[in-house]
């Protein structure tokens, strides 16, 4: 069986992103918003999805690569007949004017490599999820769509009327089409489109080189770390999942979901890969994001949020759509939203930690220390004893969970050291006793016959989630309580390859058919904790192969044939790649290069 992986690429500016195909068309673009309608949808319907292509006449192979340490994707197209054209795509950003510059702008740059290929562009922007078919205007340089929110503009240096009509052409100098939502280029098209480039390709290095990244297969971390920088919408803060929606998890599963949004239970890894690189002003920028949700919530946290802060997220299905192959229902919004999921406060506690432990950061300015912390642990209280729908976010099904309640602990230890830092004894005193609390729930899953934690209390089954017992220092790495629940997780739940599924018991929609690639990466990181470190090199080089052809990794895995499912890139699985790499690098003597 041929093994399915996504044939995309991702470029963004942090202001929006974009999936650019092998064959050239630009699959996946939502503006003016990652949670915006899509312009180009071809990802989930080939008709009514639109289409921005740059394909040549006849037979071709592609090759596609990103210029390295960039968010600037390469394809480069040969012909069978001979000659061959590269396409530089790019989301402009760089610092001008002492501010980030990232407009609604994409810029593809053509030129021949060899011979006079003859190419043809189409361009087909849509809007509303493909139900509304946009009016041409054509201009002297340019050409308008109307009938969305606002006007799109395409630039370009190519005969307006071979864009227009479709019509060939060779390609015998550089060529630029900019592609803009609202305001258009109103500037030198080719010297712009040139700076543009300059400019970009210098942000991300200079970026990367600010990175503070181990020897230890650098090159993935550092795409990890590209990849998951564009998932921030840097407008709110936000971290989204995944820049789609509705991929399968896996064929005909049902389960087809819009990531499209920020889940607060992904708070602390996101924040200790953002950490483990060094770079503060993200995880400033998105501590803040958390922080306006935290104060404008009275009782009770939603497990995500839209990337303004946005409460309701109503799920809808788009009966219209064809689905990715085919794989239906397509889903914009989330049910999710509506679900108790009792471990986001101390994901919050945990996550805000080195605001308060790392003398980078002027702990002794934040004023309103004492009520925040005050605030969350109140939140805490009032819902440790609460049965939840647990980190997997079941609809129909809720237990007192394992997870859940070592994330109260979790957040009720931090809350205590930072009560320390700010010399609250009050606050100190009201912290241990969470931890005394959520420890007794936590000791209520585990099974004395097989030397395990189960995943709620009362109940048989195994989860991955549970591995965190290890990484978050609840159980001691050292411990032979450690070693023997590793060793019977792994039994059960671990697949070839070093693959992982979530769970192996029945949810709401049947038994899980993929595994979790995350999970795969914490069993790697709990291996590391534990001292197994040439297993976890093993198993995480493993793992390596599961990208695809640009090093982007999807949400979840067929164990079965390495097959990619599930939305795509999907952020969390980078920053559990970027955690089990900077786990196993500390516990190195010795660098890994590739």
């Amino acid at each position: 069986m041929e093994r399915h992986t996504y044939q995309t690429g991702i470029i963004g500016n942090c202001a929006f992103l974009a999936h650019i195909n092998k064959n050239t068309n630009i699959d996946w673009l939502c503006w003016p918003r990652f949670d915006s309608t899509f312009i180009f949808g071809g990802l989930l319907d080939k008709t009514k999805g639109g289409e921005f292509s740059i394909l040549p006449e006849g037979e071709y192979t592609s090759y596609q690569y990103y210029l390295e340490n960039t968010n600037i994707l390469i394809t480069e197209i040969t012909l069978q007949s001979g000659g061959s054209y590269r396409i530089t795509d790019f989301a402009p950003r760089f610092h001008e004017h002492q501010r980030y510059y990232k407009p609604l702008m994409l810029i593809r740059r053509i030129e021949a490599l060899e011979g006079s290929p003859r190419i043809k562009v189409k361009c087909e922007p849509v809007s509303e999820y493909g139900s509304i078919k946009l009016d041409v205007n054509r201009g002297s340089n340019h050409i308008q769509f109307l009938g969305g929110e606002e006007n799109i503009r395409l630039t370009t240096n190519i005969p307006i009327s071979y864009v227009f009509e479709e019509h060939a052409f060779v390609l015998n100098e550089c060529k630029y089409l900019v592609l803009t939502y609202g305001e258009p280029l109103e500037a030198p098209l080719t010297s712009t489109a040139e700076r543009f480039l300059r400019e970009t390709t210098q942000y991300w290095r200079t970026w990367i080189k600010h990175s503070s990244i181990a020897p230890f297969y650098q090159p993935f971390v550092i795409r990890s770390a590209l990849a998951l920088k564009i998932h921030q919408y840097e407008d709110t803060g936000a971290i989204i999942a995944a820049s789609t929606t509705s991929l399968p998890e896996s064929p005909g599963s049902g389960r087809n979901w819009d990531y499209r949004y920020c889940w607060l239970r992904d708070t602390y890894y996101v924040i200790a890969a953002l950490n483990h690189i060094g770079h503060f002003e993200e995880m400033e920028r998105y501590f803040s994001y958390v922080t306006d949700i935290s104060f404008s919530e009275d009782f009770r946290y939603q497990p995500l949020y839209g990337i303004t802060g946005t409460k309701t997220l109503t799920e809808k299905v788009l009966t219209d759509l064809d689905g990715y192959l085919g794989n239906q229902p397509v889903r914009i919004g989330n049910q999710a939203y509506e679900h108790i999921q009792n471990d986001i406060y101390g994901q919050v506690l945990v996550s805000v930690l080195p605001l308060y432990t790392d003398h980078r950061f002027i702990f002794s300015e934040r004023k309103d220390s004492a009520r925040w912390i005050d605030y969350l642990l109140n939140k805490i209280e009032r819902t440790i004893d609460e049965k939840d729908a647990g980190i997997w976010e079941f609809r129909n099904i809720a237990n007192i969970h394992c997870y859940s309640n070592l994330f109260q602990w979790a957040g009720a230890s931090a809350a205590e050291k930072m009560a320390r830092t700010i010399e609250n004894k009050a606050l100190t005193n009201k912290a241990i006793a969470l931890k005394g609390r959520a420890a007794g729930h936590i000791e209520s899953c585990y099974d004395p016959v097989r030397k395990v934690y189960t995943n709620s209390a009362d109940s048989p089954n195994l989860d991955a989630s549970t591995l965190q017992l290890i990484m978050m220092n609840y159980l001691d790495p050292t411990s032979e309580r450690a070693r023997d629940h590793l060793a019977a997780l792994e039994k059960e739940l671990k697949a070839s390859n070093g693959l992982f599924y979530r769970y192996l018991y029945k949810d709401d929609f049947g038994k899980p058919k993929t595994t979790f690639l995350i999970c795969a990466f914490w069993y790697v990181e709990a291996l590391a904790a534990v001292g197994r470190i040439d297993d976890a090199i093993k198993e995480f080089e493993n793992l390596l192969q599961f990208s695809n052809h640009l090093l982007l990794f999807s949400e979840d895995v067929d164990e079965n044939d390495g097959s990619q499912w599930g939305n795509f890139p999907q952020a969390y699985s980078h920053v559990g790649l970027m955690n089990a790499a900077y786990r196993i690098a500390m516990k190195l003597d010795r660098p890994i290069f590739l």
